[in-house]
């Protein structure tokens, strides 16, 4: 999936919180975009694997919840956002397709690492591809709440998302042949 639909993700999942609390709709948001994109900081590792925990991360989510339920800052509940958004992220890698560049042309069986069993789950292929058709109208459908719940700034950040996003899909399979092989 695309980053930004892992983005929406974490502001979707947060957003009930904010709407409840909007004294931490800030921390959350921040929290959720973060999380949201943080695990793909490991597409100059091994990309699905180093920072993507689909099974071990409901863990540190889970503490990281109950802690911010228990005591309420802006920070415990910006971590909660993080963490909560991070294992999302992980965990739905899974229902889309590999990691590979160009899916279409040679699909590969590997979507995200789980550390806990030591293999790769495979893809579930319900999005084709991280920029598919299916992506964007996920991602467009994941950030309604947030432009509805979050204030300030945060509803711009969201309308320029999703106009990334638009974007991305429509040019996303012409990207293969643009992009030079050192970057594959």
């Amino acid at each position: 999936m695309m980053a930004t639909t892992h983005a929406f993700a974490g502001l979707a999942a947060v957003a009930p919180v904010a709407y409840a609390a909007p004294e931490f709709a800030g921390p959350l948001a921040v929290g959720a975009i973060l999380g949201g994109l943080a695990p793909d900081l490991d597409l100059v590792l091994e990309h699905r694997r180093s920072f993507h925990f689909p099974v071990a991360g409901v863990v540190p989510a889970v503490l990281a919840a109950t802690l911010a339920a228990l005591v309420p800052t802006a920070l415990t509940v910006a971590l909660a956002a993080v963490a909560v958004a991070a294992w999302l992220h992980a965990a739905s890698d899974a229902l889309g397709g590999g990691p590979e560049m160009d899916p279409w042309t040679n699909p590969s069986d590997r979507a995200v690492y789980d550390h806990v069993r030591g293999r790769w789950l495979r893809p579930r292929r319900w999005i084709r591809y991280d920029g598919a058709p299916e992506d964007a109208a996920v991602a467009v459908a994941l950030a309604v709440p947030a432009l509805f719940v979050f204030d300030g700034w945060f509803p711009a950040v969201v309308l320029g998302g999703i106009a990334v996003s638009l974007v991305y899909a429509g040019v996303r399979r012409r990207l293969v042949a643009w992009t030079p092989e050192w970057l594959e």
